[in-house]
């Protein structure tokens, strides 16, 4: 098993998402507080390394495209994610 590192950002965003059922894109606006240019640098940096996923499918989003886009953690990096969250905390 690999170990995760994860910026604070990507935590942050991770957090809001939510491990079972995703989140909206409009929901991760409301509820990360980021500048949106921000959420989306994180956004494209989680779907570029495989650890989120969207709906519709996107390599990228831009700050237009998050609104209306599902966005959930990938589920084959679901218990490495937790762990790397877990150790961020202790």
């Amino acid at each position: 098993m690999r170990r995760i590192k994860l910026s604070g950002r990507e935590r942050c965003v991770l957090k809001a998402i939510g491990f079972a059922e995703g989140a909206a894109g409009a929901e991760l606006l409301e509820q990360t507080q980021m500048p949106p240019d921000d959420l989306t640098d994180v956004l494209n940096a989680l779907l570029a390394a495989g650890y989120v996923e969207s709906k519709p499918y996107r390599e990228q989003v831009n700050v237009a495209e998050i609104p209306p886009t599902n966005f959930e953690v990938n589920p084959g990096y679901v218990h490495e994610l937790r762990d790397s969250m877990a150790r961020a905390w202790i």
